[in-house]
C-alpha cells in the first residue's frame, strides 16, 4: 500500500470515528427526549409549563431541564410549584444520568416507586408537598450519591426504612410533615455528613436513638409534634455544631439533661408540651449564644436560676405553664439586655411585680399571667418603654392603676382583668394613643369612665365587665372610629346610650347588660352595620324600638330581656343572620311577626313574659335550625301549628302559661332531640299522647294544670333519661304505669290533684334517683303504701295526703333519712309510728283515726283511753244491776209485809164479829178507819206511813170485809178476778 492509499485510508477511519462520536451523543440526548416526552403525555399539565416540550427545539432548552456541559445528558428536572397532577411516571427511571429531581409543590399522587433506586446519580430529590402516599421504599438506600433528600408534607405512612442509614452522603433529610410511624431508627446515626434533620409533625414513637451524637455537623434538629417518649439523650450534648434543637409537643419526661449545656452554639431550645420535670437545669446558662428558650407547658417547679448576666444574647424566655414557684431574681436582666419577649404565665411565682424586670428596657411583651402575684403595680412601671403588651391577668394585684402607665407611649395591649385592682381609671390612660385593647374586667375598679379614654383612637376592644363604674357612658364615645367590641355588662352605669355611639361603625360587639341604664335606643343605631351582637338586658330601657334596628342586617344575637320595652317587636325581624333572639320579661304587645322566619339560622326564640297575643304564626315552621323556643307567660291563643313538627332541631318548647287549646299534638313525639316541654297552665285537653314515648332524649316533661283525662300512658316508660315529671292538677284517672319504673333517672315526680285509683305501684321503689318531690296527693289511690318506698333513700320530700291509703305504715320508710317534708295526712292509715318520725309535725299524719305514736298521741295513752271506757260500762252495768237487784228484793219486801198486813186484818176483823159492837169498839173502828184513810188533809206524801199504819189493826171479818180494807186486793188476790 503506497504512501495515498494509507493516507486515504487514515483520513476515512478519523471521519468515520467523528460520525460515530457525533452519532452517539447525539442518540444519547434523543434518547432523554423520547423519555421525557412520554412523561409529558403522563402528566396533567393546566398551566403549560411543558408546552416548551417539542421534539420541533433542542431538549437543553426544555422548561424545567438542565443538560450536561457538552448537553449529551439531561442532569436536572425541576418542575417545582407547576400545578401538576398526576402520578410519577415509570419513564423517569430512565433518565439515570439525572442528578437533581424536583417535582415538589404539585399535585402528584400515588406512591414513590422502588425503581427510584434506579437513579444512582441523583444527588439531590425534592418531592415535598405533594399528594404521595404509601411508604418510602426500601431501595431509596441504593441513592449513595444522595446529598438532599425532602420528600416531606405528603401522605406518606409506615416507617423510616432503615436502609436511609446507607446515604453516608446525606446532608439535608426532610420528612415533616406526613404520617409517619414508628421510631427513628438507629441507623440515622450513620449519616455524620448530616447537617438539617426534619421529623416534625408525624406519628413516631419510641426513644431518641443514642446514636444521633455520631451526627456531628448537624445544626438543625426538628422532631416535634410526634410522640417520642422517654428520656431527652444525654448524648446529645455532644452535637457541639447544633443551631436548632426542636422536641416539642412529644411525651418526653424525666429532667432536662445537664450535658445539653455543651451544646455551645446553640441559638434555639425548645421543649415546649411535653412531660419534662425537675428544676431548669442552671447549666443553661452556658448557652451563651442562645436567643430562643422555650420549655412551656411542662411539669417544671423549683425557681427561676436564669441569668441574664450570661444569657445576653437571649430574646425570647418562655416558660408559661409549669410549677415554677418564687419569685423572679432581682438581678434577671441587665440594663443593656436584648430581652424583648418574656411570657411566664401560669405558673406558682409570688411576691410583687418583679422590680427586676424594670432594667429590661428592651422587653416588648411581658406576660405574668396567672400566677400568684400580688402588692401594687410600681410607679416606675413606665420604665418598660418599648413595652407593647402588658399582661399582668390573673393575679392578685391590688391598689389602683398608677397615672405613669400613660408614660407608656408604645402600649398596645393591656390586660390587668380578674384581680384586686380599686380605685379609678387615671386620666392620663387617654395618651396611650397606640393602645389597641384595654382589659380591665373583674377587678373592683369604680369612678366614672374617663372621658379622656375616647382619646385612645386606636381602641378596637374595651372590656370593663364586673367592676363598679358609675356615671354615664363618655358622651364622645363615637370618636373610637375603630371599635369593634365594647363591653361595659355587670356595672352601675347609669343614663342613656349616648348617641355618638351609633358612629362607632366598626362596632360588632355590644354589651351593656346589668347596669342601670335607662331611656329609649338612640335612633344613630341605623349606622352600625356591622353589629353582630348586642345584650341590653336588666337596665330600664324603655319605648317602643326604633324603626332604624330593622336596617341591622348582620345582627346574630339579641337580647334585650328584663327592660321595659313596649310596642311590636317587628324591628328587630330585619336580619336573616338572626341566631338568637331574647326579649323575655319585656311589655311587648301585638301578635308574633311571621317575618321571623326569615331569620333560617335562628337557634333560639325567647318572647316569654311579655303581653303577646294571637296565635303562633305558623311559618315558624321554617326555622329549621330552631333549638330553644320559649312563648311561656304571654296571651297567646288557639292551637299549636302542627307545622312546628318540622324543627326537628328542637330541644326546649316552653308554651306555657297561656290559653293555648285543643289536644295535645302527637307529632311532639317526632321531635326526637326535645329535652325539655313545658305545655303547663293552658286548656289543652284529651290524652297525655302516647307518642311522647319517643322522644327518648326528654329532661323534663310539665303538662300540670291542663283539662288532660284518660290515663298515663304506659309508654312513659321509654323515657329512660327523664329527671322531672309533672302531671298534677288534671283529671288523669286509671292506675299509675307500673312501666315508670323505667325512668330510673327521675329526681322529681308529681301526680297530684287528678283522679288516679289503685294502689301505689311497688315498682317505684325502683325509682332511687327521686330526690326533689314524690307528689301523688288528692288522688284516689287505695292499697296499702308499699315498702319498696324505703328504698328511695335520697328522697327530700314525700306527699301522700288525701288518698284512701290503708294498712300499717312499712317500717321502711323509717329508713328515709334525707325526708325533709312528710304528708299522710287524710288517709286510712292504723298502727304505731316509728320514732323516726318523731321529728315530723303532727299534721303530718292528721287525719289517720288509728294512727298513733310520735309525733301523735302514744299508743300507751290511747290504749288506757280505751281501758278507761271499758271500765265504765262495767261501772254503769254493775249499777243498774244492783238498783235492779235493790228494787226487786224491796218489792219481794214489800209484798210478803202485805200479806202479812192481810192476814192480820183479817184475824181482827174476825174476832170483831164475835164479840158484839160496843161503844168502846166503835170508837176502835172510827179510829181505825181514820188511821187507815187518814185526814183528808194529809199529804199525799204521807201516803206510805198510813198503809204502815194500817198494818198494825187486826183484822175482824176477812170475808166480809175484803174489799174495803184490803187497797192492793186486786194485784194480789188473782182469785177474787176469776184469773
Amino acid at each position: 500500500m503506497d504512501s495515498t492509499q494509507i493516507s486515504r485510508f487514515s483520513l476515512f477511519i478519523t471521519v468515520f470515528s467523528c460520525i460515530l462520536a457525533f452519532s452517539f451523543g447525539d442518540n444519547s440526548s434523543s434518547t432523554d427526549a423520547h423519555w421525557l416526552l412520554r412523561i409529558k403525555s403522563k402528566l396533567v399539565d393546566p398551566a403549560g409549563v411543558l408546552e416548551s416540550w417539542s421534539p420541533r427545539a433542542h431538549i437543553c432548552s426544555w422548561n424545567g431541564l438542565t443538560c450536561s456541559h457538552d448537553e449529551a445528558f439531561v442532569i436536572a428536572l425541576n418542575l417545582s410549584a407547576s400545578t401538576l397532577s398526576g402520578s410519577i411516571p415509570t419513564e423517569l427511571w430512565n433518565l439515570v444520568s439525572l442528578q437533581t429531581l424536583d417535582l415538589s409543590l404539585n399535585l402528584i399522587t400515588g406512591s414513590i416507586p422502588p425503581e427510584i433506586g434506579r437513579l444512582r446519580n441523583l444527588r439531590t430529590l425534592i418531592l415535598f408537598a405533594n399528594n404521595l402516599s404509601g411508604k418510602i421504599p426500601t431501595e431509596i438506600g441504593l441513592l449513595k450519591k444522595l446529598q438532599v433528600l425532602r420528600i416531606g408534607d405528603n401522605m406518606l405512612a409506615a416507617q423510616i426504612p432503615p436502609s436511609i442509614g446507607n446515604l453516608t452522603e446525606l446532608r439535608v433529610l426532610g420528612l415533616a410533615y406526613c404520617q409517619l410511624n414508628g421510631s427513628i431508627p438507629a441507623e440515622i446515626g450513620n449519616l455524620k455528613n448530616l447537617v438539617f434533620l426534619d421529623l416534625q409533625h408525624n406519628s413516631l414513637s419510641g426513644f431518641i436513638p443514642a446514636e444521633i451524637h455520631n451526627c456531628e455537623e448537624l445544626q438543625n434538629f426538628a422532631a416535634s409534634n410526634n410522640m417520642l417518649d422517654g428520656e431527652i439523650p444525654a448524648s446529645i450534648g455532644k452535637l457541639k455544631s447544633l443551631l436548632i434543637l426542636n422536641l416539642a409537643n412529644n411525651s418526653l419526661s424525666g429532667s432536662i439533661p445537664p450535658e445539653i449545656s455543651g451544646l455551645s452554639n446553640l441559638q434555639y431550645l425548645n421543649l415546649l408540651g411535653n412531660r419534662l420535670n425537675g428544676e431548669i437545669p442552671w447549666e443553661l446558662n452556658h448557652l451563651v449564644q442562645l436567643q430562643k428558650l422555650d420549655l412551656s407547658s411542662n411539669n417544671l417547679s423549683g425557681t427561676i436560676n436564669l441569668l441574664n448576666i450570661h444569657l445576653q444574647n437571649l430574646q425570647v424566655v418562655v416558660f408559661s405553664n409549669n410549677a415554677l414557684t418564687g419569685s423572679i431574681p432581682s438581678n434577671f436582666c441587665l440594663k443593656n439586655s436584648n430581652l424583648q419577649q418574656l411570657f411566664l404565665a401560669q405558673n406558682k411565682l409570688s411576691g410583687g411585680f418583679p422590680l427586676g424586670l424594670l432594667n429590661c428596657s428592651s422587653l416588648q411583651q411581658l406576660d405574668l399571667s396567672n400566677n400568684n402575684l400580688e402588692g401594687e403595680l410600681p410607679p416606675t412601671i413606665d420604665k418598660l418603654e418599648k413595652l407593647t403588651d402588658l399582661l399582668l391577668n390573673n393575679n392578685s394585684f391590688n391598689g389602683s392603676l398608677p397615672p405613669e402607665i400613660g408614660n407608656m407611649s408604645n402600649l398596645e395591649n393591656l390586660y390587668l382583668f380578674d384581680n384586686m385592682i380599686t380605685g379609678s381609671i387615671p386620666v392620663e390612660i387617654g395618651k396611650l394613643l397606640s393602645l389597641s385593647t384595654i382589659y380591665l374586667y373583674d377587678n373592683q375598679m369604680s369612678g366614672s369612665i374617663p372621658m379622656e379614654l375616647t382619646n385612645c383612637a386606636s381602641l378596637t376592644a374595651i372590656d370593663f365587665f364586673g367592676n363598679h363604674f358609675s356615671g354615664s357612658i363618655p358622651e364622645t364615645i363615637g370618636k373610637l372610629k375603630d371599635l369593634v367590641l365594647l363591653q361595659l355588662r355587670q356595672n352601675d352605669l347609669s343614663g342613656p346610650i349616648p348617641p355618638s355611639l351609633g358612629y362607632c361603625k366598626k362596632l360588632q360587639q355590644l354589651a351593656l347588660a346589668d347596669n342601670k341604664l335607662s331611656g329609649s335606643l338612640p335612633a344613630t343605631f341605623r349606622f352600625l352595620s356591622q353589629l353582630s351582637t348586642i345584650t341590653l338586658y336588666n337596665n330600664s330601657f324603655e319605648g317602643p324600638l326604633p324603626d332604624s334596628l330593622y336596617s341591622l342586617r348582620n345582627l346574630k344575637i339579641i337580647n334585650f330581656s328584663h327592660n321595659k320595652f313596649s310596642g311590636t317587636i317587628l324591628p328587630l325581624t330585619g336580619s336573616n343572620s338572626l341566631t338568637a333572639l331574647d326579649l323575655t320579661n319585656n311589655s311587648f304587645s301585638g301578635s308574633i311577626p311571621s317575618r321571623l322566619a326569615i331569620s333560617t339560622n335562628l337557634r333560639r326564640l325567647r318572647l316569654a313574659n311579655n303581653l303577646l297575643n294571637g296565635s303562633i304564626p305558623s311559618e315558624l315552621g321554617q326555622l329549621k335550625e330552631l333549638i330553644f323556643l320559649d312563648l311561656s307567660f304571654n296571651n297567646l291563643t288557639g292551637e299549636v301549628p302542627s307545622q312546628l313538627s318540622t324543627c326537628q332541631k328542637l330541644q326546649h318548647l316552653l308554651l306555657n302559661d297561656n290559653h293555648f287549646t285543643g289536644k295535645m299534638p302527637s307529632w311532639l313525639g317526632s321531635l326526637h332531640d326535645l329535652g325539655e316541654l313545658h305545655l303547663s297552665s293552658n286548656n289543652f285537653q284529651g290524652q297525655v299522647p302516647a307518642e311522647l314515648g319517643n322522644c327518648s332524649r326528654l329532661l323534663k316533661l310539665s303538662l300540670h294544670t291542663n283539662n288532660l283525662s284518660g290515663q298515663i300512658p304506659h309508654e312513659i316508660g321509654q323515657l329512660t333519661s327523664l329527671n322531672v315529671l309533672n302531671l298534677q292538677r288534671n283529671n288523669l284517672s286509671g292506675s299509675i304505669p307500673p312501666t315508670i319504673q323505667q325512668c330510673k333517672k327521675l329526681y322529681e315526680l308529681r301526680l297530684s290533684e287528678n283522679l288516679l285509683s289503685g294502689p301505689i305501684p311497688s315498682e317505684i321503689g325502683k325509682l332511687t334517683e327521686l330526690q326533689v318531690i314524690l307528689d301523688l296527693s288528692r288522688n284516689l289511690l287505695s292499697g296499702e303504701i308499699p315498702s319498696s318506698l324505703g328504698d328511695l333513700l335520697k328522697l327530700e320530700r314525700l306527699n301522700l295526703s288525701f288518698n284512701r291509703l290503708g294498712g300499717e305504715l312499712p317500717s321502711s320508710l323509717g329508713q328515709l333519712t334525707s325526708l325533709v317534708m312528710l304528708n299522710l295526712s287524710n288517709n286510712h292509715l292504723r298502727g304505731q309510728l316509728s320514732s323516726t318520725f318523731s321529728g315530723f309535725p303532727p299534721t303530718s299524719f292528721s287525719g289517720n283515726d288509728k294512727l298513733c305514736g310520735p309525733p301523735l298521741t302514744s299508743c300507751m295513752d290511747s290504749a288506757g283511753h280505751e281501758n278507761n271506757i271499758l271500765s265504765s260500762t262495767a261501772v254503769v252495768c254493775i249499777i243498774v244491776a244492783i238498783v235492779f237487784t235493790s228494787t226487786v228484793i224491796c218489792l219481794v219486801m214489800i209484798y210478803i209485809m202485805l200479806r202479812m198486813w192481810c192476814n192480820m186484818r183479817e184475824v181482827l176483823i174476825s174476832n170483831s164479829s164475835e164479840g158484839g159492837g160496843n161503844g168502846i169498839e166503835q170508837i176502835k173502828r172510827e179510829d181505825q178507819e181514820r188511821w187507815m184513810y187518814g185526814d183528808e188533809k194529809k199529804r199525799k206524801g204521807e201516803y206510805w206511813r198510813v198503809m204502815s199504819s194500817m198494818a198494825l189493826v187486826p183484822s175482824q171479818n176477812h170475808d166480809d170485809h175484803i174489799s174495803s180494807s184490803c187497797i192492793f186486793q186486786v194485784k194480789i188476790d188473782t182469785k177474787k178476778l176469776g184469773i
